[in-house]
């Protein structure tokens, strides 16, 4: 995602190992396991569109006929479409391609009051954000920039060329997985509370609308669904044997050994621990939680938490219940070091432990947003042992990247774990 912070992430530099070319056998190896890495994910992209396609499916059967039965399925696709997506945050960092696409759907936080009606305590304005409330639904004219612009279609050009990142602004976000989320769900407004957002059917019933323009609010879905899907389809693409972001990983192998170590080093610790979790954790923030309208946070953790290792084992499950394995970054490390080996894959499997006991505890106790309230010391230490855990198995990472002989290696940082006194100014 692109953050929306006042204040950036630092950048964690390893020191540079011998700079030694890998040995031939190595080269072979390194070619295999990159061939891999890029092969799961042409199949965490598909699974990812597969479920998209399936989510615009359960919207279209939604908004022809809105009840909360059909609201509700529509929901359930929606949290079934994460799963995989998640999986494949592993692939942005390092992967430029990745990176500079990500922005399309899983840009966050977001400013709501852009797209549709807010709550009073959301607030009338921001200094930072001129279309704060601008509700596009509700106003077919809306001024960027001082001019006004026509918003009488909400078509999925409008929304992607026109209203996201409106005036420059990182918090117009206006598609992706969360424009669809607040769509689906709504603001919200429990706090630390238990419940999520409750958005009724009838916001979609044409015959018995509430809050107004229920045309233009399903307007607004369909078309934010449609992107999704086709900027899923590019991203497939792009991960075919022949696509560019399959060309550009395997042109050089040892490159793409630190594209896949790129991925798992700055997910664990700048993004996840950092942005994600210790940032909420630190202000006890429920808008810090990264599903914040479905309370499915605890998810999104958990399969990124995933994906990271199997960034490092090459296995994956499709949705289909197809098992992938292949050469990977294990079979690298453990002909060089099995002790080191055996060190990474007990610490993947420790944090995958934390965010599973995280998962459970949302699903049986309290969800996230509670889970970081203050004062909450039994929910907070769940969610730090996870935090922990990431930090931890980023340490082991770097080790690899020493281990293999790549060199420097760039991983993102957090003000959050670098330098929190930064977060409260």
């Amino acid at each position: 995602m692109k953050l929306n912070r006042k204040f950036r992430a630092a950048v964690l530099a390893i020191a540079p190992a011998a700079l030694l070319a890998l040995p031939a056998h190595a080269e072979t190896d390194a070619a295999a396991v990159v061939k891999h890495y890029a092969d799961v994910a042409h199949a965490k992209y598909e699974d990812s569109l597969t479920t998209a396609k399936a989510l615009d499916a359960a919207i279209d059967a939604f908004l022809k006929a809105p009840t909360d039965a059909t609201l509700k399925a529509a929901r359930d696709a929606w949290i079934k479409a994460r799963v995989p997506y998640q999986q494949t945050e592993v692939y942005r960092f390092g992967n430029p391609i990745v990176d500079d696409w990500e922005g399309k759907v899983n840009a966050w936080p977001l400013d709501e009051g852009l797209i549709d009606y807010v709550d009073a305590s959301y607030g009338t304005e921001s200094d930072e954000n001129s279309l704060y409330v601008a509700n596009v639904i509700a106003n077919k004219t809306i001024k960027i920039d001082g001019k006004d612009v026509d918003a009488s279609k909400l078509t999925p050009e409008f929304l992607s060329g026109t209203l996201a990142e409106a005036g420059g602004i990182e918090a117009n976000v206006a598609t992706g997985y969360h424009a669809i989320e607040f769509l689906l769900w709504g603001q919200d407004l429990n706090g630390t509370g238990p419940g999520a957002g409750d958005r009724p059917a009838t916001d979609y019933d044409l015959k018995n609308c509430t809050h107004g323009n229920c045309d233009r609010r399903a307007e607004y879905l369909k078309s934010a669904s449609t992107l999704l899907v086709s900027d899923l389809q590019e991203m497939t693409d792009n991960w075919t044997p022949d696509g560019a972001a399959t060309k550009n990983v395997e042109a050089d192998p040892k490159a793409g050994l630190v594209a896949i170590l790129t991925g798992m080093g700055s997910l664990s610790y700048g993004e996840l621990a950092g942005e994600r979790m210790k940032l909420g954790l630190l202000l006890h923030d429920p808008e810090e939680e990264h599903d914040c309208f479905s309370d499915n946070t605890y998810n999104s953790h958990l399969n990124d938490a995933i994906g990271i290792a199997a960034a490092y084992t090459g296995n994956y499950t499709r949705v289909d219940g197809t098992e992938l394995s292949g050469p990977s970054l294990h079979d690298l490390v453990a002909a060089k070091d099995k002790a080191l080996d055996a060190e990474v894959e007990g610490k993947l499997n420790k944090t995958l432990d934390a965010m599973n006991a995280m998962a459970k505890r949302g699903e049986t106790v309290e969800k996230y947003d509670q889970m970081i309230a203050e004062g909450n010391k039994e929910g907070n230490a769940v969610v730090q042992a996870a935090i922990d855990g990431l930090i931890d198995q980023t340490k082991s990472v770097q080790r690899v990247i020493a281990a293999l002989d790549l060199g420097t290696v760039q991983l993102e940082g957090s003000d959050s774990l670098d330098n929190p006194n930064a977060v409260f100014k």
